[in-house]
């Protein structure tokens, strides 16, 4: 646990934020910027100190914790994001070393953060079994179990976008088919949709955004491509509350701004297969941290007590 505030890096294909955390989960400070596509590996890693250093002096930090897109070899912290083509095998916990050294580096998952960050302050609070759960451009996750983040083999656990939800449903970029991500991530959601119909208007090109909105105004296959969205999220998290025996879901992602429209999908299918005495207690409810999650997890990472978001010594 370090004793004094730390820098804490968010790094995706879409946005690369920087915090300074204290040791109690408070963001001091924040900057964000969209991840710049056309750089190479080296140019993304200028732009990403030069972000770090407008939210923290790096020669007083007391470590770094990151939530980076994966894959990555972990706990080494060499990253090959899918997103963020530039970065192959990727050294970025020791270029991290390099440049704030003397204190400790720990990267992992984004989506683990996203859990961590969650559980540590935000809507899993208090609560020692939760999920937290990414629905963006992906579907990820993370698993505090017993009050401790579950790493796994591999420090992958926590992939609940590919739990299968229907054998017969589409292809996975995994290789799979029928995997949750396949249906419920915010590409192939809008793709259904399509395909149902749906078109974007005037707009240059079709989001999940436009279609949370097309949804909200009442258009009927905006709003079934989303119900088709939430009951396969509700089905997976009946599985997994099951397998994990959890207290607590916290959703977020930019679907889950679609609010009652997925939610209440997602309750419904939830409700009517979860059927152990056991996990009908579980709260599945919106992540509270919002965009500040994946920052304020990757900070607990070094902050947190007892390590107990870090196992990989």
């Amino acid at each position: 646990m370090a004793d004094g505030p730390v820098l804490a890096l968010d790094i995706g294909g879409t946005k690369l934020a920087a915090g300074l955390v204290d040791t109690t989960g408070r963001l001091l400070a924040s900057e964000r910027t969209e991840t710049p596509a056309t750089l190479d590996a080296e140019g993304l890693w200028s732009t990403l100190v030069a972000l770090a250093g407008r939210v923290a002096d790096l020669d007083e930090v007391a470590g770094v914790g990151v939530g980076c897109g994966g894959p990555m070899r972990w706990p080494d912290g060499r990253v090959s994001p899918l997103n963020i083509p530039s970065w192959r095998d990727f050294p970025l916990a020791d270029r991290l070393r390099d440049l704030v050294p003397h204190v400790p580096v720990r990267v992992h998952n984004d989506a683990v953060a996203f859990a961590v960050g969650e559980h540590w302050r935000g809507a899993g609070r208090g609560a020692s079994n939760v999920l937290g759960m990414v629905v963006s451009t992906g579907v990820g996750g993370g698993i505090v179990s017993g009050g401790r983040l579950v790493d796994g083999s591999s420090g992958n656990a926590g992939h609940i976008g590919h739990v299968v939800v229907d054998p017969d449903g589409p292809a996975c970029t995994c290789g799979g088919r029928g995997c949750l991500e396949a249906i419920a991530r915010g590409p192939a959601v809008v793709r259904w949709a399509m395909e149902e119909g749906w078109r974007p208007g005037s707009r240059q090109a079709a989001t999940g955004r436009h279609l949370t909105a097309d949804a909200q105004r009442g258009h009927p296959v905006a709003t079934a491509a989303l119900a088709r969205a939430g009951e396969a999220i509700g089905i997976a998290l009946a599985s997994v509350t099951h397998l994990l025996d959890l207290e607590v879901v916290a959703v977020g992602g930019g679907l889950s701004q679609a609010g009652r429209l997925l939610f209440d999908p997602i309750e419904t299918a939830f409700r009517r297969h979860a059927r152990m005495q056991f996990a009908r207690d579980v709260r599945v409810v919106p992540a509270a941290l919002g965009q500040e999650a994946g920052i304020i997890g990757a900070g607990a990472l070094v902050v947190a007590p007892d390590d107990r978001y870090w196992s990989a010594g």
